[in-house]
């Protein structure tokens, strides 16, 4: 009975034993299954689109960049990647095309790198995509293109853009010391930090040289400049950021300074641009005075002044200085000055939310000065002669000339035929200060488009047309755009002449 009992026993064992491997197999089986289902499971519930005609769209096709320096970084653009579907895409890939060789780089979704992965686009949204390029010099003067273009696979489904950039070859100053020397206009030349001509020395500058600035960057002339361009090849003097959107943009660079002692300077034919005072002729700081003859030039986009004088003694005719966030010229602490056939025009407020406050033009025979310290220094000057004949000084203020006298020291000023942008309330009746002025809403010089084009040219209604003094038109009988002032039934007054068409009989 006890042999059965323990038989019988040893086959239930051996039952329960089949039984339990037959159990581990089916649990695992069912393991595997869930496993496999929740894996699809979970794929469905992230809910990529897997469509492998699955297209990106975006913001552009093409990013491009206008002509920068080489080796100098360029400004940055951006492009967004678009989502159209209803679903999540999963980007696989995201890179430039020639990975780290490549001149551009990247910043994908907040992420620098040139290469990225799995990139999530929730449905009907958008990522930025931003992009900056350095250009390699290549010896040569001309503007070089660089191309790239930018990768994404979606779905195994192969998209790009393209990347292209021009990049112009220059001669480098940084921080540079020039003696005798001629600029030429083989290759743009680039200040980097400040050039600095000595006192002993000449910087000459050729018909169509062009000098960029970097930002904060400055001339300092001790010695003097001659700056020779012509009505088809100005000189320029304006930023290195050569991109469109920066055209007209003021206070991308410092100034151009020509210190007290410097003689001998000629700019013809100039045209300064974009600074945050473009050119500053005398240092208050220095004994003496500086000099300048400046013709048919355009000073232009200031954040704070155009032409900026101390103590100094300036002649010039066919100029144009415009569009300035204080002042247009400032005349300050004396000095001698001769302008003929000058437009002085300011419509400044494109630029900034702050509107304008202050006259154009400033004429006087004192100028304070706030030291570091709190306390305040005046600087007196005799301003032995401040004359403008056939000139044009207007813009959006209600009084563009604004006059300062010490009572001390000598204060010579007059206006001999010119519009004057001044109130009512002023008299014009000394004649000594003023002959034949023209003011008032009927007097509107009516430029052409002083604020988009920045073009200060005479429309044909203009009240500035045939008013000129001949005397003075005979000394200056050319334009700034090279017309005659003499063809017609008198000179205009400004800078540009307007010749009318002749009517056919």
């Amino acid at each position: 009975m006890i042999l059965y009992i323990c038989s019988n026993n040893n086959q239930v064992v051996s039952l329960i034993h089949k039984m339990i491997r037959r159990l581990a197999k089916y649990l695992l089986r069912t393991a595997i299954v869930i496993s496999i289902l929740a894996s699809l499971f979970s794929c469905e519930d992230e809910g990529y689109l897997n469509s492998p005609d699955a297209q990106l769209l975006f913001s552009r096709d093409t990013v491009m960049f206008d002509t920068i320096f080489t080796n100098i970084g360029s400004t940055t653009q951006h492009f967004k990647v678009y989502n159209p579907y209803n679903e999540d895409v999963l980007i696989s890939r995201i890179r430039v095309a020639n990975g780290d060789l490549s001149n551009f780089r990247l910043n994908i979704n907040g992420e620098i790198g040139n290469e990225a992965y799995d990139i999530v686009i929730p449905a009907q949204d958008s990522i930025f995509i931003f992009v900056e390029v350095t250009v390699d010099p290549n010896g040569q003067n001309m503007p070089m293109v660089v191309q790239d273009s930018i990768e994404f696979v979606t779905n195994y489904n192969f998209q790009s853009l393209n990347l292209i950039a021009y990049g112009q070859d220059f001669n480098l100053i940084r921080d540079g010391y020039i003696s005798n020397t001629d600029w030429t206009s083989e290759k743009p030349y680039l200040i980097y930090g400040y050039a600095f001509v000595d006192s002993t020395s000449t910087l000459t500058i050729e018909a169509g040289t062009k000098i960029y600035f970097h930002k904060n960057s400055g001339l300092y002339i001790e010695g003097n400049i001659v700056a020779e361009g012509n009505y088809e090849n100005p000189v320029i003097f304006s930023s290195d950021r050569l991109e469109p959107s920066y055209k007209n943009i003021p206070n991308q660079w410092h100034r151009i300074i020509l210190e007290s002692g410097s003689h001998g300077n000629i700019l013809n034919f100039v045209t300064i641009k974009n600074a945050n005072i473009g050119l500053q002729v005398g240092t208050i700081e220095h004994d003496g005075y500086a000099s300048l003859q400046i013709n048919n030039s355009r000073i232009e986009n200031m954040a704070y002044a155009g032409l900026f004088a101390l103590k100094s003694r300036i002649t010039g005719y066919n100029n144009v200085i415009a569009n300035c966030g204080f002042y247009a010229a400032a005349f300050l602490a004396g000095g001698n000055y001769e302008f003929y056939h000058t437009t002085i025009a300011n419509y400044w407020g494109n630029y900034s939310p702050k509107a304008r406050a202050s006259s154009s033009v400033i004429i006087s025979n004192f100028l304070p000065v706030k030291k570091a310290d709190g306390t305040s220094v005046i600087y007196n000057g005799d301003l032995e002669r401040a004359f403008f004949g056939n000139c044009i000084i207007y813009g959006n203020f209600s009084n563009e000339i604004e006059l300062g006298d010490n009572n001390e020291n000598m204060f010579n000023y007059s206006f001999d035929h010119c519009i004057l942008q001044v109130p009512d309330t002023l008299d014009l009746s000394d004649k000594d200060h003023y002959k034949n002025i023209w003011r008032g809403k009927d007097s509107d010089p009516k430029f052409v488009d002083p604020f988009d084009k920045h073009d200060y040219s005479l429309d044909t209604l203009s009240a500035a047309k045939d008013i000129g003094n001949p005397a003075f038109a005979k000394r200056f009988p050319v334009d700034i755009m090279n017309k005659d002032r003499l063809a017609d039934d008198g000179p205009d007054l400004g800078a540009f002449e307007r010749v009318e068409k002749k009517k056919k009989d």
